[in-house]
């Protein structure tokens, strides 16, 4: 898979998923904020990179033993050795934290391999673990239980559903401390410009908030707030 482009990715470290949401909103896409899904320990450490996605279907106890796991092709394990570097592990888990994604171990695998980022809409176990390895990782809510209880790993590289947002691979995730927003791989460069400006209007603004302005003629911008703007914007040197 494709890496994704660093000037890109630099300018969606910077911006928040709200900001985001809004540059969709304005191009008619209503839905890519997973729902139901927040930071491993709550923290919200920023995350952006590509979409590698891995679907779970309902375990069935004939198939779904813990040998399974021993299988080199066992598409879980498949996916946390070959999601490349840069990219974000998406989990379609059915929205069901019953039993657990994935745990530290995995987890610490993709870290050692580079991987920018996991996330489910299920839950992950051994989370104050999790929480502590220098990953952004995003989940329903934590699930002690194993896997195989109730998840069958089917399959990865395909178009999934997580957190009720479809998710294709090398779909832009981007993380911070309110979620997860899946940005059209074909717009994210386009996004990510419109979501930088909006962001340092946005600081502009509440500078202008807090010194005691009022929000009439400041936000949304007028020709008077454009012409503060551009004096705080130079004198900021932003």
């Amino acid at each position: 898979m494709d890496a994704m482009d660093k000037s890109v990715a630099t300018k969606l470290a910077g911006v928040s998923t709200a900001t985001l949401t809004t540059c969709l909103f304005k191009r008619g896409l209503r839905n890519q904020f997973l729902q139901d899904v927040h930071p491993v320990g709550g923290s919200g450490t920023r995350m952006v990179g590509p979409a590698f996605t891995l679907r779970y279907i309902p375990a069935r106890e004939d198939i779904d033993v813990l040998d399974a796991y021993a299988d080199f092709e066992h598409p879980q394990r498949k996916a946390i050795e070959t999601c490349p570097a840069g990219h974000v592990l998406v989990m379609d888990s059915r929205k069901d934290a019953r039993a657990a994604s994935a745990g530290d171990i995995l987890v610490s695998r993709l870290v050692m391999r580079g991987v920018a980022g996991v996330v489910t809409d299920g839950g992950f176990r051994d989370t104050p673990s999790i929480a502590a390895l220098a990953i952004p990782a995003y989940h329903q809510r934590p699930s002690a239980p194993t896997g195989p209880i109730l998840h069958h790993a089917a399959d990865i590289g395909l178009p999934i559903g997580c957190g009720d947002v479809a998710v294709y691979p090398g779909d832009i995730m981007v993380g911070d401390g309110e979620g997860v927003v899946c940005l059209p791989a074909h717009l994210a460069a386009e996004i990510a410009d419109e979501a930088f400006e909006m962001t340092v209007y946005e600081d502009f603004v509440e500078s202008e908030v807090k010194a005691g302005r009022s929000i009439f003629g400041t936000y949304p911008a007028t020709d008077a707030s454009r012409a503060r703007f551009a004096e705080w914007r130079k004198a900021q040197g932003r």
